[in-house]
């Protein structure tokens, strides 16, 4: 279907620059062109023009000018043929292009009209938080593996770590005990600042949550989780910092320009929607039925 549209809308196309060009004095003043009942707008084809232009070597003369619209003609009877054999209904890829464009377009109009600098300040003050970074953690674990279970002649790891602890608490140097009780980690944690979020790609969430609930210094109580038991400590805590708005203005210019966008479009649905009967079949909201045995 829609290349038969196409074909039918590149012969009519080609009809048309045979035909005779309608007199421009009786079409609208701001087009510059009319096919079917849909205008090609004089600015529209300018900028167009313009682009054109700017990738030619040699200079835009009437040839050049008549093809850009001719070429611009084309594409509208094409559009209007896909809009006649419905594809802005059937075709999923078409619904989003349209889709996209009109997102687009309308985002477009918030972004013309840049924030001022008290606009930029006042998001920044609203929204501290958001630009706040987060703290960061050292951190250290020792690892007690429960694959061998009771036959590791040091124990149980669960007794292991809790001995550990013990020994740790009494002032016995990590390294020494690590040696004596702990099992080789496979990937340990990096001898750093790091943000939650890392620590919890080395440790997993039950360790990292026991880090954050210690004090600097202090050994946690054992942590059953991934196959072992852990024993983890806060070497260093960094608090969140809020940087200044100065080293930041573009980031904070770009999310209120963002934010802004998401609001025109929010409000431009809000009113499409207040205008259109809208029926919603609340059933395909309930549990589908269980399957047949």
């Amino acid at each position: 279907m829609l290349l038969a549209g196409a074909a039918i809308g590149l012969a009519l196309a080609s009809l048309g620059l045979l035909e005779e060009r309608p007199d421009p004095e009786r079409l609208p003043p701001e087009a510059a062109a009319v096919v079917g009942d849909r205008t090609i707008r004089r600015v529209d084809y300018q900028r167009v023009l313009a682009g054109v232009a700017g990738d030619l070597r040699s200079p835009v003369d009437e040839t050049v000018r008549r093809r850009v619209l001719d070429r611009m003609i084309d594409e509208e009877l094409l559009v209007q043929r896909a809009l006649e054999l419905g594809l802005a209904v059937i075709d999923r890829r078409v619904r989003g292009e349209l889709t996209a464009g009109l997102i687009d377009s309308i985002v477009a109009e918030v972004d013309g009209a840049p924030p001022s600098a008290a606009d930029v300040e006042r998001h920044y003050e609203e929204n501290r938080d958001f630009f706040t970074r987060p703290g960061r953690l050292r951190a250290r674990t020792l690892y007690f593996s429960t694959r061998r279970g009771d036959q590791d002649p040091r124990g149980p790891a669960l007794e292991r770590a809790r001995t550990a602890r013990s020994r740790l608490l009494a002032g016995e140097a990590v390294d020494s005990v690590e040696t004596a009780l702990a099992d080789r980690q496979v990937s340990p944690i990096p001898d750093t600042l790091l943000p939650a979020s890392k620590i919890r790609d080395y440790v997993g969430p039950s360790v990292l949550e026991a880090l954050l609930e210690i004090e600097a210094g202090t050994w946690s109580e054992p942590i059953e989780a991934g196959g072992g038991v852990h024993l983890a400590t806060l070497v260093e805590r960094e608090p969140s910092i809020a940087p200044p708005l100065s080293e930041i203005e573009a980031l904070v210019r770009q999310d209120l320009q963002r934010r802004r966008g998401d609001e025109a479009l929010r409000a431009y649905l809000d009113d499409l929607e207040a205008r259109t009967p809208i029926l919603i079949d609340e059933t395909v909201f309930a549990d589908p039925p269980a399957p047949a045995d």
